[in-house]
């Protein structure tokens, strides 16, 4: 599986690096353990979802809802930390486009899925 980041994931990570300093090594973890365990063993352990009407063929956007984080001691899983990513099936490629804390930002920014998509697919 090959990942990548967009611009604003990295800025995104960067802010929440500052309260949450294990959260790259969090997400190590959850490459592992989420997004393989769905798209490589195709085993769902109901933690990630596909955002509805942001999926095509060629990509499929997700979101990460199960994310634990060591710095948000006793939360588990549910910690508030979401992660939005696109799929491509074809190439096992993933794409972060945006990562939050539920704390700070109550849900997920459509339009920066919508655009990431549209700026894709117009490629």
């Amino acid at each position: 599986m090959k990942y990548s980041n967009t611009k604003e994931f990295e800025r995104d990570l960067k802010h929440l690096l500052k309260k949450l300093p294990t959260l790259e090594e969090d997400l190590k973890i959850a490459k592992k353990n989420a997004i393989e365990l769905l798209h490589i063993y195709k085993i769902n352990n109901n933690g990630i979802f596909p955002i509805p009407k942001h999926c095509s063929e060629k990509i499929q956007i997700y979101k990460i809802k199960k994310f634990a984080c060591k710095s948000l001691k006793g939360e588990g899983c549910q910690s508030g930390i979401r992660v939005i990513y696109a799929f491509y099936p074809d190439e096992q490629k993933v794409e972060f486009i945006e990562i939050y804390y539920k704390k700070e930002k109550e849900n997920m920014d459509y339009t920066r899925a919508k655009t990431y998509l549209k700026n894709i697919l117009a490629k």
